[in-house]
């Protein structure tokens, strides 16, 4: 039990600024593009607190974390307040749709990197805060792979929306029209097998890992 509370009190802060600052990174990039709508509902910010959603931020990320530990599944779900959002209202609704979209997991692979200099920073300084190295080493793990989850290109993950805004008009309304069974299509991917896992999340994971550590790599030299 000590360790159970150990490793989600290390696991609670990158949890919470990967879900909550992903939706912050849609709504400033909804706003930048000509939607105010979240803006004006306070949630062009990157206050957690005005992102958080109960279930999904808290109680959802306890569960299925609890549930890995049993079952030994590396599986971890959650979510943050959706971001309201009136596509119709952006410069360029189709192009601009997507850039939104992808401003999602471009801020998880961005607070990867962040988690990744903290990592570099502690082994440079000896550090031998173990349980700064954890959180760090946590908050890589949880955004490589929410960013890859949600570059899946089915919507409504970011990666279909991705895809219809960068697709020519008569294909990307095809794909649109998945949207109200993407979510059922993901559940029972990630239950049914590793499927997702093996031929999407995993290969995304360790390309995004390989690459923040190229980025990093002339930091070696310091220790």
């Amino acid at each position: 039990m000590n360790q159970i509370i150990s490793t989600l009190a290390i696991f609670a802060l990158p949890v919470l600024l990967a879900f909550t600052w992903h939706e912050a990174a849609h709504a400033y990039a909804a706003y930048y593009l000509g939607d105010k709508t979240a803006f004006s509902y306070g949630r062009v910010t990157l206050n957690p607190e005005k992102h958080i959603d109960l279930f999904g931020t808290i109680l959802l990320p306890i569960v299925t974390f609890a549930m890995a530990i049993s079952t030994g599944f590396p599986f971890l779900f959650g979510y943050a307040k959706p971001t309201p959002m009136n596509f119709g209202e952006l410069r360029n609704p189709k192009r601009d749709m997507a850039w939104v979209s992808l401003a999602g997991p471009a801020a998880n692979f961005v607070m990867a990197f962040l988690w990744l200099l903290l990592q570099v920073a502690l082994r440079i300084a000896h550090s031998d805060i173990k349980f700064l190295a954890g959180m760090a080493g946590a908050g890589i793990f949880v955004n490589l792979l929410l960013f890859a989850l949600n570059m899946l290109p089915l919507p409504p993950l970011d990666g279909g929306r991705v895809l219809i805004g960068l697709l020519p008009q008569e294909y990307a309304l095809k794909v649109a029209k998945i949207e109200p069974y993407g979510l059922f299509v993901i559940i029972i991917l990630a239950m049914s097998s590793n499927f997702l896992f093996r031929f999407w999340i995993d290969p995304i994971v360790n390309i995004s890992g390989d690459i923040l550590n190229i980025i990093v790599s002339p930091l070696n030299f310091f220790y």
